[in-house]
């Protein structure tokens, strides 16, 4: 099966079309039904730490998301694209990330401070949903690669064959 691409602009709604997409595009590509949950939940999760990492520092910029189903192996790779000043990485709930506007962790609430919720908290979600978690925080933003096993899509029954 060919990748599928796409890219959004950061807002919370898309990642509900992200979430939608990466459960078909696993679906056709051999996943088994009781894990297509966990596919959604984790893509979910990815997409929504990449969306707030990009409305805190670089909302023009879109996330991408690629979806690969070969080799046994249903494979998400999401991306943002948020460096922090000095060129490390800065992800939503750490010092420099999108944490701390209002209504935010770390914001401030109608009932002042909001608590901070670390962003491992989200990555600890992901390693427990997926079957093999990849995170590379490189100059130009995180990359979370997540992958879980498929059947061979030409062994599917006809009417299911992508």
């Amino acid at each position: 099966m060919a990748t599928v691409e796409m890219s959004f602009t950061p807002l919370p709604a898309h990642v509900r079309t992200a979430r939608l997409v990466a459960t078909a595009v696993a679906r056709r590509s051999g996943v088994d039904e009781a894990l297509l949950d966990e596919v959604r939940l984790a893509v979910g999760e990815a997409c929504s730490r990449a969306v707030e990492a990009h409305q805190e520092h670089c909302p023009g910029e879109p996330v991408q998301v690629a979806l690969t189903g070969a080799g046994g192996r249903f494979e998400v790779v999401v991306t943002d694209h948020v460096a922090a000043p000095n060129g490390t990485p800065a992800a939503a709930g750490q010092p420099g990330g999108a944490a701390g506007r209002e209504g935010q962790p770390g914001g401030a609430g109608p009932a002042g401070p909001l608590p901070v919720v670390p962003s491992e908290l989200g990555l600890a979600v992901i390693e427990g949903l997926a079957d093999d978690v990849e995170i590379a925080r490189t100059k130009a933003g995180v990359i979370i690669r997540m992958s879980w096993p498929s059947a061979d899509p030409d062994l599917a029954p006809p009417g299911e064959r992508a």
